[in-house]
């Protein structure tokens, strides 16, 4: 069969790819289907023509999976917050434990490793604790608006459409997050729109009104908005801070970042406080953690509950053991297993969030925990004494070739490795593996959903 981009095809969906697209096959080649769902017999247009592989679109879906369920949302299938609203929870459990254990067998060449099925979120919608919505200065229109006269095209201030930087909705809501963070969006929104301050354009990047970040602290129902802006004009975005803060006692932080730089990025050059303080507090366990504006800080904090007990477990630790933190961030796992070893070091890269982890510290009476700053490649060097535990918890890329170099050279009895990319856990894993025995892998879903799955390896020295 002679495929050409544009072609459409009827498919029979059989699988999901670690991503969220759907895949089948025709003529000897993988067809990876967006909004396509296990079952489901769809009309796909291809839009993407390689060598061993196509790219299509679903345009009418003929046979629906029985797997498949009505959204909730009337953004699903056009903002890239949750592409999987569309399957059914339970089988998105399922097919998250899939992609840990095929990345662990066509990635490392793993077979036979105990992976537990996913503990599922306490919550599938609401669940987040961090949102950051974008200011365009052009809607993305929803089908149903296309063509309508009296609506708005020159302003925006949501959640990007998938895979692209300028496209933009004008969000009314976001059902991951609680519905009060909604009641704040629609407050910015409409303060935002009738300021006769222009918001940012993505492409000309003129203009004043770039981000909202709203933060949310679970255990205390505290709320923080920080509002990013091009340049400083507290005169302007003063009167929001108050608005805000007299209608809602929950909103009990309000900060302005300034980000003047060309970066599509909801961080800022520094802050100004409008109102309240500026930083929330969040617990996790027994333990409180000030979270600031820029803070890093679980988005699920019943899942990060989750992993840190899960960690904790496969540590097993006596009270007796020397501890070894890498990417240890705000320190939020280190404290969290302080309990329970003799010390914790850990070594994190960002300066602030070393400063963050000690302030934690303070905050939570913990005294045997200490934290390096610097490059890991660099401050793992300065180790000298063996720990008994190493905790392994890196970003997305995994772990720099020169850091496992060294785990290795250091030889701990126990690795836990924490994970939010199956594919960069099983490259990694499979680096130490003539060294080290993988005993089993717990998945944890932190973003219903979503395709990202978060997993918590246990690891023994042979």
């Amino acid at each position: 069969m002679n495929l050409k981009k544009g072609d459409l095809l009827d498919l029979r969906v059989d699988g999901v790819a670690f991503g969220g697209k759907g895949i089948a096959k025709i003529d000897g080649l993988t067809v990876f289907i967006d909004n396509g769902i296990p079952q489901d017999y769809v009309s796909a247009r291809i839009i993407k023509k390689k060598k061993k592989y196509l790219e299509a679109r679903v345009e009418a879906i003929l046979e629906p999976s029985t797997y498949r369920v009505e959204p909730e949302c009337e953004y699903s299938g056009f903002c890239g917050g949750c592409k999987w609203q569309t399957l059914r929870y339970e089988k998105q459990v399922e097919y998250k434990r899939q992609h840990v254990v095929d990345s662990l067998e066509h990635i490392g060449l793993f077979h036979d490793i105990e992976v537990h099925a996913t503990i599922p979120s306490g919550k599938i919608f609401g669940y987040r604790n961090k949102m950051e919505f974008s200011c365009s200065d052009r809607r993305w229109l929803l089908p149903e608006e296309l063509g309508k006269d009296d609506v708005e095209i020159g302003f925006a201030l949501g959640l990007h459409v998938p895979g692209t930087f300028y496209k933009v909705l004008d969000n009314k809501y976001c059902l991951l997050q609680p519905d009060f963070g909604n009641k704040i969006l629609n407050d910015v929104q409409s303060f935002i729109r009738n300021s006769n301050v222009p918001v940012y354009g993505l492409r000309s990047h003129e203009g004043y009104w770039r981000f909202l970040m709203l933060r949310h602290s679970v255990a205390f129902d505290q709320w923080m908005v920080n509002i990013i802006t091009a340049d400083e004009d507290r005169e302007t975005v003063q009167p929001i801070a108050d608005i805000l803060t007299e209608r809602y006692p929950e909103v009990v932080s309000v900060v302005n970042n300034i980000n003047s730089g060309k970066a599509g990025i909801a961080v800022g050059e520094y802050e100004i406080n409008l109102a309240g303080s500026s930083s929330i507090t969040e617990r996790i366990g027994s333990y409180h953690f000030t979270i600031s504006s820029n803070s890093f800080f679980q988005t699920n904090t019943s899942g990060a509950f989750e992993i840190y007990k899960k960690v904790k477990e496969y540590a097993g630790l006596t009270g007796r053991e020397i501890v070894l933190d890498l990417y240890s961030g705000t320190g939020s796992i280190a404290i969290f297993l302080s309990d329970s070893a003799k010390k914790v070091t850990g070594l994190e890269m960002v300066e602030s969030a070393v400063g963050d982890a000690e302030k934690n510290c303070i905050n939570n009476s913990v005294s045997n925990c200490t934290f390096i700053p610097g490059d890991i490649r660099y401050s793992l060097a300065q180790i000298k004494t063996r720990p008994d535990v190493l905790i392994i918890d890196p970003p997305r890329s995994g772990m720099h070739k020169d850091v496992v170099k060294q785990i290795m050279a250091a030889a701990p009895e126990r690795i836990v490795y924490v994970s939010c990319n199956p594919a960069t856990m099983a490259r990694d894993l499979a680096m130490i593996k003539d060294s080290y025995e993988i005993v089993e892998v717990q998945p944890i879903d932190m973003f219903p959903h979503t395709y990202h799955i978060e997993s918590v390896a246990k690891i023994r020295r042979k």
